[in-house]
């Protein structure tokens, strides 16, 4: 019975190396978003805009609680996900954590394309971004460094690379 949780901030490829790890190793992959949105029914947005961010992150509070009693899964959480109630520990109870590091640089180069579907970044310029993601990673970091494991994804930039990294990542869990 194996759980490996990865953790780290948007755009840093948790759902990419979550899925392609997860085939990998036969196992089931989860995103606690998606599975927020599929057990509410209602997208992440449509939650924050109905009970602001302490209602969410009541939400994925319980239903992470909920999805880390999977056996042999692997779980992508968001990007928050870490930080609020107990849930690093928890993570750290429940298997192996894992935190995707990149630099604020990297990170805007992910999202800066995505924005629109990010709604943390939406209505925000470029500079605004960029001065967003410095100050949410300070914050962060702390929670994401209680990860047992880390890897530096900062040179992640394509398909090719991201089986490397999922590679490295094997040999990080000693799988």
């Amino acid at each position: 019975m194996r759980r490996i949780i990865i953790i780290g901030y948007m755009g840093a490829g948790k759902t990419t190396v979550g899925r392609t790890l997860a085939q990998e190793l036969n196992m089931t992959f989860y995103d606690l978003d998606w599975y927020i949105e599929s057990r509410m029914r209602k997208t992440v947005k449509e939650i924050f805009d109905e009970r602001g961010e302490e209602g969410f992150r009541l939400i994925e509070h319980n239903l992470l609680h909920e999805v880390a009693e999977f056996e042999d899964v692997i779980i992508s959480c968001g990007g928050g996900a870490p930080c609020f109630y107990d849930n690093i520990d928890y993570m750290n109870q429940q298997g192996d954590t894992v935190y995707l590091k990149a630099t604020p640089e990297v990170l805007y180069g992910h999202l800066k394309m995505g924005k629109s579907v990010r709604p943390l970044l939406q209505n925000k310029t470029s500079e605004e971004v960029k001065v967003f993601i410095n100050e949410q990673l300070q914050v962060r970091d702390p929670f994401y460094s209680k990860a047992k494991y880390t890897l530096d994804v900062n040179l992640m930039d394509n398909y090719e690379k991201i089986k490397i990294f999922v590679t490295k990542l094997r040999e990080l869990l000693g799988l």
